[in-house]
């Protein structure tokens, strides 16, 4: 590398530093190199949009010194710059927060051109530069930080984020980045905070529609109508989260009563009950957004079966092997267990029920223990008829069903 080039750690790595958080990932920036030189060192290339190289050894990301020009809207409408000659402040001004704006050079000298030192300190989120209203996946990114340290966004800041939802800035988001900060959201201590960052800069409707239109909508009046569904949804992800469920059971978390939202009549009939309303409200989520199969197929389960869940003890045998058969828990116990999960968090969600135990979970996982106890291949051998193999075994597993009920029932 040219003798006067110079290294810096950036961004995440010395925020979390100064946060006294663990340091997962350090990114690196290059000052006064080039590519040819790069590449001459020994670091590979990797970058599409800019130049970025993995290090040789570390394999850890450095990336040239560069501005950016916005020229469409959108995610990849920038116009980037990077050679010799662009400095680090300059670097550092297209940066979106100032608390991501500190850099670090070898001998662990700070370079703070934007105050981010004090922001860290105050607990709060700035935007560098008026360039922050050029990017929308900035507002997931500030919404993101909020649940993650639960820092307030400067008023200032927020101000441009409305301004961003208003111009239409947010409709140019592509699914694929909206998904992924999504996930990282639900990923976060505290998911309700990204959601309600999101409400307060009108971003929220736009983004996740079906999310925001719960807000307002009372909840049952055997739940606890003092509470609405968007703040009962806000209480169910906070509990998956408390409770670390892996992020298809946040999601599920998320979108299992979207049915209970008021929803156009031209979309869906009125007619159709909630349940069967969240699935389609679930699909055209996850389709719109690219949501990964898994994060879907539990959603959808969780969106038509958590009120039967929730109403164990009164299912009769016929019903529990139906809910059974339609989660597949038969190949895939797992993701029962995570439906179960899902529910465990509806039915905390609520004030004053925050440490409920939930025994409905032990109870189906009891019934489905039973259930798969049925020797499906002996009771082929005994069928004369093969066609009427299927028959016998859910004949056999309901009696198993039944059985485990009853003696439930008796303890």
């Amino acid at each position: 590398m040219k003798s006067n080039a110079k290294i810096y750690c950036v961004g995440g790595a010395v925020r979390d530093r100064l946060l006294g958080l663990p340091v997962q990932d350090r990114d690196w920036v290059v000052v006064g190199s080039t590519p040819e030189d790069m590449v001459a060192q020994g670091y590979q290339p990797v970058g599409k949009d800019f130049p970025v190289f993995l290090h040789p050894q570390t394999h850890e990301e450095y990336a040239l010194a560069r501005t950016e020009r916005k020229t469409a809207r959108g995610y990849k409408g920038f116009a980037v710059y990077a050679a010799p000659d662009v400095t680090l402040e300059q670097d550092l001004l297209r940066r979106d927060f100032t608390i991501n704006a500190i850099a670090q050079d070898a001998d662990g000298n700070l370079i703070d051109p934007h105050n981010g030192i004090a922001d860290l300190r105050a607990g709060i989120l700035r935007h560098v530069s008026a360039a922050f209203g050029e990017d929308p996946v900035r507002i997931l990114r500030a919404a993101r930080f909020a649940a993650r340290f639960g820092f307030a966004i400067a008023p200032e800041t927020l101000a441009l984020m409305r301004g961003m939802a208003d111009n239409g800035e947010v409709d140019a988001l592509v699914a694929e980045r909206a998904w992924q900060e999504l996930a990282r959201g639900l990923l976060e201590k505290k998911p309700s905070r990204f959601f309600e960052t999101l409400r307060s800069c009108g971003a929220l409707a736009k983004i996740l529609p079906e999310v925001d239109a719960l807000f307002g909508v009372p909840q049952p009046e055997k739940y606890h109508p003092e509470i609405d569904c968007g703040i009962h949804t806000m209480l169910v992800v906070d509990d998956a989260a408390q409770h670390g469920y892996k992020l298809e059971v946040r999601f599920a978390a998320l979108a299992h009563d979207l049915g209970k939202a008021t929803t156009p009549e031209d979309i869906l009939p009125r007619h159709i009950g909630h349940e069967l309303r969240g699935v389609e409200l679930v699909k055209k989520l996850s389709q719109r957004l690219r949501v990964p199969s898994d994060c879907r197929d539990l959603a959808l389960l969780a969106a038509r079966y958590h009120g039967d869940v929730h109403r164990a003890r009164e299912l009769r045998a016929e019903t529990v092997i139906k809910l059974f058969q339609s989660a597949d828990a038969w190949r895939r116990p797992e993701r029962f267990t995570r439906l179960l999960q899902a529910c465990a968090s509806d039915a905390r969600g609520r004030t004053g029920h925050e440490q409920d135990a939930y025994p409905q979970a032990d109870y189906l996982l009891q019934l489905l223990a039973a259930a798969r106890a049925v020797d499906a291949g002996e009771i082929a051998r005994q069928c004369a008829d093969g066609g009427t193999t299927a028959s016998a075994v859910q004949r056999a597993r309901i009696g198993a069903i039944e059985a485990e009920r009853q003696k439930l029932t008796c303890l």
